[in-house]
């Protein structure tokens, strides 16, 4: 037992440690508070516009369960996926076959270890924000859910990377619970009664227990299912260099890398359309949220576009993560070429896979010809605008500012100040005219316009501090 928590604590200390050191001890810590004032705002904006509490309450669950879900994902879209989990993550899990305590239970203290973390230091804050909506007890009824909820999440990512070093079975039975969960939900089955917020909505002893069955039955699965002597099968690749190179429009080298660096990496390039359906499950949420608080048909065209044109924040995540410069520095390669590549990649792979969940989004909401065409300008407009601004706070490395205090609420300013109030102008605007339309249209513009400056203007300032790095 003192093993297991001088290894958890050790895991704890690691974790606070990286962070720090990345973003600087004050920064850091400062997170929780800039989480709780956010929340705080968001929640009393929408209070304020008629919207349920529990309307509310039920959104940050599903935000919460995605936060779960991506936290896990660690290893989930690694190709290794044991290895990327019990690997390189932290320095006391890459050490685990030098101490005295079995995979399985590092594997477990692990996921112990994430839920509490972030338990205080993400979801505490988020139920703190709602203190004005909430008596004392129900606030922390509602951390508790919330906590189980981010669990939920993380559980199911453990149970999918169990199952994967199962090989092709594994993979075929995760995707059938999958399928069976959808098709029971589909066939009207209260799914959602099985959630901690039925616990949250409800408090009994039958919804705890009910809540608690997903939980312990992914953590059972995670359990029996892994395979702590499992090696991914080797894989090979042949010389694609030349065959990208000619298929791709001037033949650029850099832009040859950069998209074979996403096919070739854990999840290839289904990781950029999968970024694109959780954001489309988002935006379905919102929607129908909306439609709800304003009580008028919701512009479905103006409401997607606007939300799928966030998916340019994780495509150029996918397209810099294999990036580091320092490799380039033997090399007469310029910052401007390889910036270069990175947009013109983005435009290849990235505005592609949004248009496309867009057009999925229009033909399922049956949004009108103008409603359409706004909301198309809006999703190039806004994944425009949102490239120029990552590019401008984070360079080559957007994945590194999320927990940065400073860089983060900058990046959070600079999406709401064009984001928020096209949606709010776009749901009360039904039904739409062609003059409203077409001055939806002129923001998508326009947004393109501040985007490609920002890039422009970033480009030099990335260039100078990586040549003093």
């Amino acid at each position: 037992m003192s093993a297991t928590r001088a290894v958890l604590a050790a895991m704890a200390r690691e974790e606070w440690r990286l962070h720090s050191r990345l973003f600087g001890g004050r920064r850091f810590a400062a997170f929780p508070v800039f989480v709780a004032l956010v929340g705080g705002l968001t929640a009393w904006a929408l209070s304020t516009t008629g919207t349920a509490v529990d309307t509310v309450v039920a959104g940050a669950h599903v935000l919460v369960l995605l936060f779960g879900l991506q936290t896990g994902t660690v290893g989930l879209v690694g190709r290794d996926a044991v290895e990327d989990l019990l690997g390189d993550v932290t320095l006391v899990l890459h050490g685990a076959r030098a101490l005295p305590i079995s995979e399985r239970r590092l594997l477990a203290l692990f996921v112990l270890k994430d839920v509490a973390y972030y338990a205080v230091f993400v979801v505490l804050p988020l139920a703190v924000a709602f203190a004005p909506l909430l008596a004392f007890g129900a606030l922390s009824l509602l951390w508790v859910t919330l906590v189980w909820t981010f669990a939920l999440g993380l559980c199911a990512t453990l149970a999918g990377v169990a199952l994967a070093t199962r090989g092709r079975p594994g993979k075929a039975l995760a995707f059938v619970l999958l399928a069976g969960i959808a098709l029971a939900a589909l066939a009207g089955v209260p799914v959602a009664a099985a959630t901690p917020y039925a616990f949250f909505a409800a408090p009994s002893v039958g919804s705890a227990a009910l809540a608690a069955l997903p939980v312990v039955a992914l953590v059972a699965i995670a359990g029996v299912a892994y395979d702590a002597e499992y090696e991914p099968p080797a894989r090979t690749a042949g010389d694609a260099f030349a065959a990208w190179r000619d298929r791709l429009p001037g033949e650029d080298p850099l832009l040859v890398k950069t998209l074979l660096d996403v096919s070739r990496s854990a999840g290839g390039v289904w990781k950029v359309g999968f970024s694109a359906a959780v954001l489309f499950a988002v935006s379905a949420f919102l929607v129908s949220l909306a439609g709800d608080v304003v009580g008028v048909r919701v512009l479905p065209g103006v409401a997607f576009g606007s939300i799928l044109g966030l998916t340019a924040f994780t495509t150029y995540n996918w397209l810099t993560g294999a990036e580091d410069r320092a490799v380039y520095g033997a090399l007469p390669v310029e910052t401007a070429a390889l910036f270069d590549a990175k947009r013109r990649a983005f435009g290849l792979l990235g505005v592609p896979v949004g248009v496309a969940a867009y057009a999925v989004a229009v033909a399922w909401r049956g949004a009108g010809a103008w409603d359409a065409l706004a909301g198309l300008a809006l999703l190039l407009g806004v994944q425009g605008y949102l490239f120029g601004l990552t590019v401008s706070l984070a360079g080559f490395r957007p994945n590194e500012f999320l927990f940065d205090t400073v860089l983060f609420a900058a990046f959070t300013v600079g999406v709401a100040v064009p984001l928020v109030p096209v949606l709010v102008v776009g749901f009360v605007a039904a039904p739409l005219t062609p003059a409203f339309a077409l001055a939806l249209v002129a923001a998508g513009v326009v947004l393109a316009a501040v985007g490609h400056v920002l890039y422009v203007r970033a480009v030099p300032k990335w260039t100078e501090r990586l040549r003093d790095a």
